[in-house]
């Protein structure tokens, strides 16, 4: 009989516990990246909520480099970015960034629920309607970027561009 391991992982949402702060919950998730990372854990990820007074991971790109700056072999990603939310082009640029920072240590969640309500929504300043519908093209020019080919001649992200990260897709409902 062969010995199989599961490699197993973490999605994080960086709780913020009643009574506590932000900087704690980031505290806390450094503490769980590193002991995951010493039990020889695979993954990190962290989970984009905006407007949720328990949870502080909405900036997941920010909080994957302060992890990525204090682990060493943890692979750490978005689960998931909610792309309809944000620009390929920036997505793109940020996770290029990521990856070069830290190579082969980078992963992209992403889904394409809006993830929040209609007033936070208008305040990602999305459009009301089209941005699911988009959310197909929006994902191949992610993965055409990452894969060194040009969806758009006129616009390279830098850094971004080849850099190969992989790209993962979120299973959702139907709303």
């Amino acid at each position: 009989m062969t010995d199989k391991s599961v490699p197993f992982s973490v999605l994080d949402l960086a709780p913020i516990p009643q009574g506590s702060s932000a900087k704690e919950a980031f505290t806390h998730s450094l503490d769980l990246a590193r002991l995951a990372e010493s039990r020889g854990y695979h993954r990190y990820w962290l989970a984009e909520h905006h407007n949720m007074v328990g949870i502080a991971s909405a900036a997941t790109s920010v909080l994957i480099g302060y992890l990525a700056a204090n682990t060493t072999t943890l692979h750490l990603g978005s689960g998931g970015v909610m792309l309809p939310n944000h620009s390929p082009l920036v997505i793109a640029e940020q996770f290029g960034t990521l990856n070069t920072l830290y190579p082969g240590r980078i992963d992209l969640g992403l889904g394409r629920a809006p993830g929040s309500d209609q007033p936070t929504m208008r305040a990602l300043r999305r459009h009301m309607s089209g941005d699911v519908d988009n959310f197909p093209r929006d994902v191949a020019e992610l993965v055409d970027w990452f894969d060194a080919r040009d969806p758009n001649p006129h616009v390279r992200p830098v850094p971004g561009y080849g850099e190969r990260i992989p790209v993962w897709l979120l299973g959702s409902s139907l709303y």
